[in-house]
């Protein structure tokens, strides 16, 4: 007799979540008179949404993605992972580990449904706390 545990499915991120967290982020960026970049990755870091506010920065563009994929492989925000890629710290040589850049700065989350990761969301173009308070707002509307 085979005991295999069914593992319930879950619905990957979709054109239309990204669509709400990219409506959402942008949306908590322009109530605090912030131009950002937002940028949305599926479960595999592959792009599925990309906006870039006219008076962004250029660099946010890219900063917002890094992020976004940094959040996705460690499955954590770029905020909680600052300190451990210091010099110092315990994940100091996490930077160099991946051959796609990766970006240690606040303003990347990453995107769970029932617990499981499927997606993440980067925000570049303010403070690296408002990015993530921005990318945050954004994850609170996603149901």
């Amino acid at each position: 007799m085979s005991t295999t545990t069914a593992t319930a499915a879950v619905t990957p991120l979709t054109t239309a979540d990204a669509e709400i967290l990219l409506a959402a982020a942008w949306r908590a960026a322009e109530a605090a008179d912030v131009a950002v970049s937002v940028t949305i990755v599926d479960a595999g870091g592959h792009l599925i949404a990309f906006r870039r506010d006219d008076q962004a920065l250029l660099i946010s563009g890219e900063t917002s993605t890094r992020k976004a994929y940094t959040a996705l492989q460690p499955d954590t925000a770029t905020a909680d992972l600052v300190d451990a890629v210091k010099p110092d710290g315990p994940f100091h040589s996490l930077a160099t580990a991946l051959d796609r850049p990766l970006l240690f700065i606040a303003g990347g989350i990453p995107v769970r449904r029932d617990g499981r990761l499927i997606g993440a969301i980067g925000v570049g173009g303010g403070a690296p706390e408002q990015d993530h308070a921005f990318a945050a707002a954004a994850l609170a509307t996603l149901g």
